[in-house]
């Protein structure tokens, strides 16, 4: 096109979603022959390609929305509607674990004791770590918050302080998942108890590290001045997410920590 007589992004020819399919099936397949096989090469050929494709798709889109001048307004716009929409399907994939909780728990089979927590399962103390990462949760929410309004100030130091801080504390939630995980009195192959438990905190746990990936990778766009008071989608979208997951963690603790114990 010599003239471009419209608002919209046409996104040139692009590899990448490419080599992200193929990693991702490198990924999946790596991790059935590891459980099967105990051999860890293909997993770690799918991560290594998954990290290249972030890392130069990342770059694409940066370099198209900062230097470029490609995301206008309606772009912008169409960007949002996109983050809610992903949001939302978050949303129904987390409902889909607490669905499973709920009928297994409110009307225990015979199978289990016809009881919660099952007969024989130990559950976590509600008032220990789970407690203590509800408090590290909550306040890297006020942290990013701290980080919006700083960047839409024009604060530029303290939205570096701030978004560090979250990304922190983002680790250290981490950190202390998996010193739970470690020495938890149960596992994922304890019955109804156990899956529920492992794979709901796990995805949330999961949804954590990417959240502090997306963050990390807004530090370093902030650092380098790609934000400006205006012009930071990039940013939003990860506090949007980073919020969704304080708030999923919430019903988390509430329903299988509290009141599941």
């Amino acid at each position: 096109m010599a003239h471009q007589a419209h608002a919209y992004h046409m996104v040139d020819p692009s590899p990448w979603p490419l080599t992200g399919a193929a990693a991702a099936f490198l990924m999946t397949s790596g991790l059935a022959i590891w459980f099967h096989f105990n051999s860890l090469i293909l997993i770690a050929v799918g991560t290594t390609l998954l990290i290249l494709t972030m890392l130069q798709w990342w770059r694409d889109i940066i370099r198209e929305g900062t230097y470029q001048g490609h995301h206008t307004l309606p772009v912008q716009k169409g960007l949002r509607y996109g983050m809610i929409l992903f949001i939302t399907s978050e949303v129904f994939f987390f409902l889909g674990f607490f669905w499973a909780f709920f009928h297994a728990s409110l009307a225990p089979t015979p199978e289990i004791g016809g009881c919660w927590p099952p007969t024989g399962i130990m559950p976590l103390d509600p008032f220990g770590v789970p407690l203590l990462n509800t408090a590290v949760l909550l306040a890297s929410g006020v942290t990013v918050t701290w980080a919006h309004h700083s960047i839409m100030e024009g604060e530029r130091k303290q939205a570096v302080h701030s978004l560090g801080l979250t990304i922190l504390l983002g680790l250290y939630f981490t950190f202390l998942q998996a010193m739970e995980y470690y020495e938890a009195p149960f596992t994922i192959a304890d019955g109804v108890y156990g899956s529920t438990f492992f794979v709901a905190t796990g995805f949330h746990g999961l949804h954590v590290i990417i959240g502090t990936t997306f963050l990390a990778v807004c530090l370093l766009r902030q650092i380098k001045y790609h934000f400006t008071t205006e012009h930071h989608f990039g940013f939003e979208a990860a506090a949007w997410y980073w919020h969704f997951v304080d708030v999923v963690w919430l019903f988390l603790y509430i329903s299988i920590y509290w009141w599941g114990s």
